[in-house]
């Protein structure tokens, strides 16, 4: 009702429910709360989501990082990546007596000082645990051992976290040049402390950690955060694996895993390595580790039954980690025992060959469907690589023969079949190539060499002449006439069968080709000529064949014109081609040379390129003396040329034109030297870099100063000339009166300020200057 129609009188009283009816539904308890809830949300064991205890705990189970101290590590970080990308300038930045390697390590010691107490913390925080993976490749041997053994206790926990698995990893895979060290005898000086106790060599602490992790080992292979940080353990007990060093880094992170790791900036120590301790060549793994590596397998094999291993090969989490147990076990000879983890994977194969070598194999569907998928096939890789020979011929029986052509076409059999032929008997090989000759055209098409490639170097390891490899490459290129055998170079870079390559020339003739494909604009649209790199991989095999085997790919190089051959060689995957030509043991001499002194008159043009110049390098390496002088004075002419070149400018300087032109004798002799140490350098083994014993620290210190002063001042002709003529020239002081003379504290201790030295340093002045100011004194 508005309010100029409301009538003038008393109001009437309402009880005290009714007055106040907010207050009375709120102070009575209702028990249609949990009703309304269940009817309109749902049942009432459906719990609201947010976060409980145990999820926090497990985010953070050590406890949450202070801020203060989180925004003191981001500074630490962003100093660390200032430092290692502009390495150059504070490599030798600083000016007289200021050691950068100095400041550096006061300046992690501030850092380190703020981690003590903190690491598992630190190692569990999303941000800190990137920072503690960047500080870990700057630590010495003493603070790796530090920083591991306060994690000691808690690494079945810290292994199965998120961020502080990585942290694990990146030390595990540190610490492989430490305990190299530490089993050659060579350990950091402790400090002795009598409230720390006895530090743990690293050698102890990992193992320490193996029999800490032992008992749930089987687990953690299983575990999606743990499964990389078991692998790099693995790797680190057994460094003798046949994976290699991009191998064994592809196994245990993930393309995912590492494509994150890369943009994180790079991951090396800030120090200077000729300073510090090095990188090791060779490295020494006690027997003890052997030994931990052989419980890791025997603890999987107690554990696990067949079923729960065959389940491991389908886990995308778990196959990795199978893969390196395999390793594992081949690497220990164990392999070929009944119940092995390679026996049950195979369904009982090895067990059948142990009981008899000579029966057949009944073929297993759980095989041939891991042979086609692309996760297990990585595993059957292994397999077919590191089982025992028995085995080996009972799977090729069984799988592989009678069904090449299909498995060479298959997209993920390939791989297999591929790793399989790397280790058949001839025998093994001649059914490849029965079975194959109406395959190999495929191959090309689709871009699938590998089986052709492994066939190539299993020819050549072999070193069987029974194998006809030409027919095979000319059956893949559709070359049926003998004037076309000159197009296998071309034809087989580009991966296409001869019909269809001289199509693609006749549409783009020469003239209009593009330019390199490193020169070539993004946008351009790819030339079908282009070479490819398993067309130039299969060529690098080919060339590596026996020397009548591989005298069709070199004949079809020297009929390839001289800009063709220049247009390959700035190219990077044509390049390799004659990188294989030129470094070749089968490959002839005589063909060498003549593929060296087709380019002269044209080198300029070769080298006005990245990888052009590279490969004019090599053909400069090959040559001789007398071809040497043969190719330089034939680009006297192209001397400004090369000059004004910025990759050609490189190539002038092997060629020394001004000394020929003018002593051609002394350049034949300095060319011939070259050529002798080149030639030494080759044959003379590589060996480790000698251990000295560490110096004592007074004794580093002047040695450094003397380096310092040796190095700041060059001694040139002038100089050299003056002190012969006139003596060593004798630098004093212009305030020498004014300051106090203390000589024996001067000599015999160490100078703690080095502001004085600096200020010292600042006020010397030249002999001249010296005199004149005492003559002026004197008056």
């Amino acid at each position: 009702m508005p309010r100029e129609h409301r009538k003038r009188g008393k109001k009437h009283k309402k009880a005290p429910d009714e007055q106040y009816p907010i207050q009375a539904e709120y102070t009575q308890p209702e028990p249609e709360e949990p009703v309304q809830e269940e009817s309109s949300e749902g049942p009432s064991w459906i719990v609201p989501a947010q976060k409980t205890q145990e999820e926090v705990n497990a985010e953070a189970p050590f406890g949450f990082v202070d801020a203060d101290v989180k925004a003191y590590f981001r500074t630490v970080d962003v100093q660390i990546r200032n430092w290692q990308e502009n390495e150059e300038e504070s490599g030798g930045g600083g000016g007289g007596d200021v050691d950068p390697n100095e400041q550096k390590r006061l300046f992690f010691m501030a850092a380190l000082n703020e981690m003590h107490g903190k690491e598992k913390q630190l190692a569990t925080d999303p941000d800190c645990s990137v920072i503690l993976e960047r500080m870990a490749h700057s630590m010495d041997d003493f603070v790796r051992r530090v920083f591991i053994d306060s994690l000691a206790g808690s690494y079945d926990i810290l292994v199965r976290h998120r961020f502080a698995s990585h942290v694990c990893q990146t030390f595990f895979n540190l610490a492989a040049d430490t305990i190299s060290r530490e089993t050659k005898g060579i350990m950091p000086e402790v400090p002795e402390s009598t409230e720390e106790g006895e530090l743990r060599t690293l050698t102890q602490l990992v193992l320490d950690i193996c029999e800490e992790l032992l008992p749930d080992f089987p687990a953690l292979v299983t575990d999606p955060f743990a499964s990389h940080v078991v692998r790099s353990l693995l790797l680190l007990l057994s460094p003798n694996l046949s994976l290699s060093e991009d191998g064994s880094q592809s196994a245990v992170r993930s393309k995912k895993s590492a494509a994150w790791k890369a943009k994180q900036g790079q991951m090396k120590s800030v120090f200077d390595d000729s300073k510090g301790k090095g990188k090791e060549t060779l490295r020494s793994t006690p027997a003890s580790f052997r030994q931990m590596a052989k419980r890791f397998v025997e603890e999987v094999r107690s554990q696990l039954g067949e079923n729960e291993t065959r389940a491991m090969v389908a886990n995308k989490v778990a196959c990795p980690g199978l893969q390196m147990l395999l390793e594992v076990e081949a690497d220990q000879d164990m392999v070929n025992e009944s119940g092995s983890l390679m026996d049950r994977v195979t369904a009982g194969l090895i067990t059948t060959c142990l009981q008899d070598p000579t029966a057949d194999v009944e073929e297993s569907d759980f095989l041939g469907v891991l042979l086609r998928d692309a996760n297990a096939s990585h595993l059957l890789e292994i397999v077919v690589s590191r089982c025992p020979q028995d085995a080996f011929d009972a799977v090729w029986k069984t799988y592989f023969k009678g069904k090449l052509a299909r498995l060479a076409h298959h997209p993920v059999a390939n791989f297999v079949l591929a790793k399989a032929i790397e280790r058949v008997s001839e025998g093994q090989l001649s059914d490849l190539f029965e079975e194959l000759p109406d395959t190999w055209q495929k191959l090309i098409r689709t871009s699938r060499t590998g089986v052709l490639r492994a066939a190539i170097d299993r020819v050549a390891a072999l070193g069987s002449s029974g194998f006809s490899i030409s027919e095979a490459v000319y059956s893949a290129l559709c070359i049926t006439e003998p004037e076309d055998k000159a197009l296998v170079v071309p034809a087989t870079l580009s991966l296409l069968p001869l019909p269809e390559y001289r199509a693609a020339l006749a549409n783009q003739p020469a003239q209009e080709r593009p330019p390199p494909h490193g020169n070539r604009p993004t946008h351009a649209p790819q030339d079908p000529l282009e070479p490819k790199i398993q067309g130039s991989v299969l060529l690098q095999s080919l060339l590596r064949l026996p020397e009548p085997h591989n005298q069709f790919v070199i004949d079809s190089i020297h009929a390839i014109s001289v800009d063709d051959r220049i247009r390959i060689a700035q190219n990077s995957m044509g390049s390799r081609v004659f990188d294989a030509l030129l470094d070749s043991p089968t490959v002839p001499a005589k063909m060498k040379r003549q593929f060296v002194m087709d380019f002269i008159g044209h080198y300029h043009t070769l080298v006005d390129d990245k990888l052009g110049s590279r490969v004019g390098d090599r053909c400069w390496a090959f040559c001789d003396t007398y071809l040497k002088e043969k190719i330089a004075r034939s680009l006297v002419a192209q001397e400004q040329f090369l000059a004004g070149s910025f990759y050609g400018n490189f190539f002038a300087r092997n060629l020394n034109l001004y000394l020929l032109q003018r002593r051609p004798e002394e350049w034949r002799n300095l060319q011939s030297e070259r050529k002798r140490t080149q030639e030494h350098q080759q044959k003379q083994p590589i060996q480790p870099p000698p251990q000295s014993k560490p110096l004592p620290e007074a004794l580093v210190g002047d040695e450094r100063k003397d380096r310092r002063k040796r190095k700041s001042r060059p001694e040139d002709e002038i100089d050299a000339l003056f002190n012969e003529k006139l003596g060593k020239r004798i630098k004093k002081a212009a305030l020498v009166d004014d300051i106090p003379a203390e000589p024996t504290s001067v000599k015999s201790t160490k100078v703690e300020d080095q502001g004085l030295e600096q200020i010292l340093g600042a006020i010397r002045v030249a002999p001249a200057n010296t005199g004149h100011m005492k003559k002026k004194r004197r008056g």
